[in-house]
């Protein structure tokens, strides 16, 4: 399979241009806006930030006859559990990243553009930082960028590690200097985003796709994978695999090859028993499950899930999913912005239990209750945090009853001497 994305490693700009790079540019500019919007759309690039929207489709929401600036935003704030592809990204490759960011800018008409990044990232941060001024000395940015007429300046903004800065309209709040809470919609970003002027937020996987779709085409990127799910992706793999990492495959490629083929399989003495495959707030699969289903967006959620950012956590027959789905549960109650309700409360009385579950002091009644209080979470909430706490407790329990029917009769796996978290 041809790469896209890990097709070089290329950390500095001299590399990057060795490599081919900045080339796609110069047929980008001799394109209309529109032109190149219409490739993306042709191309059939879904969002590889969990969403999976259509890339072009998204800039297309864009007002041509606004006379606002228009804003692009770049997600780089990776905070999903078991994700860690978009930090490889910019470590490895950049100025991949910048020339998608130059590219998608020219095609929404934006000036200035903000790369949002986690604030842990401090490495990335200063990676990034230290690309955009190569780039800017090397007449890639700036007022006049390859004589074309267009100008862009990008501006690395580092958070403050909250993980609810992931969803876009709380991102956008960050940037502008005010706590990052997720804002009612609509109006939408593209309407009414950064500044109150129409933005286009995409995720850092998104955007370094661009440039190998305007050198290509949109119809050969459209060829790889399976249609509706186009293209490439990249997956974060961890847990107890031979050889975790991030791996890019063409969308489709059966789960069981990828584990046995890519991931060499799981480790001597382990066997699988679970499969989280795309980041921690999508529903779990059993092995049964998870060994029949392909890696793409239609199958995965076929077979019960969600491909999301394609963090696929590996979970063996030692983990305790009582554990397990507690250090979720966490998660996800700490990272509550507190602004709605059912997720602020809902996620504390759900670790609670959950709790009281691990240590052998609950009561069967107990598993009734936590699914029940995760159904009053699902869909109620203004962003998607409450759901990605409500789905993984809704599944593990569906799934994994007995393990919790175990614990509420005293059975935890401290007293059987086994069992282990995530």
């Amino acid at each position: 399979m041809e790469k896209i994305l890990l097709k070089t490693h290329a950390p500095g700009i001299a590399d990057y241009l060795k490599a081919g790079g900045y080339r796609t540019l110069k047929k980008a500019f001799a394109m209309k806006p529109e032109d190149v919007t219409a490739e993306v759309k042709l191309s059939n690039l879904r969002g590889r930030g969990g969403a999976g929207f259509p890339t072009g489709m998204k800039w297309s929401f864009i007002p041509k006859t606004d006379p606002k600036p228009k804003y692009l935003v770049c997600n780089a704030d990776e905070s999903e559990p078991g994700t860690f592809k978009d930090r490889e990204l910019i470590v490895k490759n950049p100025h991949l990243l910048i020339e998608g960011l130059i590219i998608a800018s020219y095609a929404i008409g934006a000036r200035q553009c903000y790369v949002y990044i986690r604030g842990e990232f401090a490495k990335e941060a200063s990676i990034l930082e230290t690309c955009v001024k190569e780039a800017v000395k090397g007449g890639f940015l700036g007022g006049n960028i390859l004589n074309s007429g267009f100008g862009l300046e990008i501006i690395v903004h580092r958070g403050a590690g909250a993980y609810i800065c992931g969803e876009e309209t709380a991102l956008l709040e960050s940037i502008e200097g005010k706590r990052g809470l997720p804002r009612l919609k609509p109006p939408f970003p593209a309407i009414v985003g950064l500044f109150g002027c129409p933005t286009v937020i995409n995720n850092v996987e998104t955007l370094a796709s661009v440039p190998a779709i305007i050198e290509k085409g949109g119809a050969w990127y459209s060829k790889l994978g399976t249609g509706k799910s186009a293209g490439t992706k990249l997956f974060s793999v961890s847990g107890p695999v031979k050889k975790p990492g991030v791996y890019e495959i063409e969308l489709g490629m059966p789960f069981a090859k990828f584990l046995e083929g890519y991931c060499g399989g799981m480790l001597d003495g382990s066997k699988l028993k679970a499969v989280i495959p795309g980041g921690s707030s999508v529903p779990v699969l059993t092995a049964a499950e998870a060994l029949k289903m392909n890696l793409d967006y239609e199958s995965v959620q076929q077979a019960g899930s969600m491909l999301g950012s394609g963090g696929v956590i590996i979970v063996d027959d030692k983990a305790c999913m009582v554990e397990t789905l507690l250090v979720l549960a966490k998660f996800y109650h700490h990272e509550s912005c507190g602004q709605c309700t059912p997720c602020r409360e809902g996620g504390g009385w759900i670790e609670r239990l959950l709790k009281k579950l691990e240590n052998g002091e609950g009561k069967e009644s107990d598993i009734d209750l936590i699914y029940s209080l995760a159904e009053s979470i699902l869909s109620r909430t203004l962003c998607p945090l409450g759901d990605a706490l409500a789905m993984p407790v809704m599944s593990f329990i569906t799934k994994f009853r007995p393990e919790f029917e175990a614990h509420a009769k005293g059975n935890t796996c401290a007293k059987q001497g086994s069992g282990k978290p995530l």
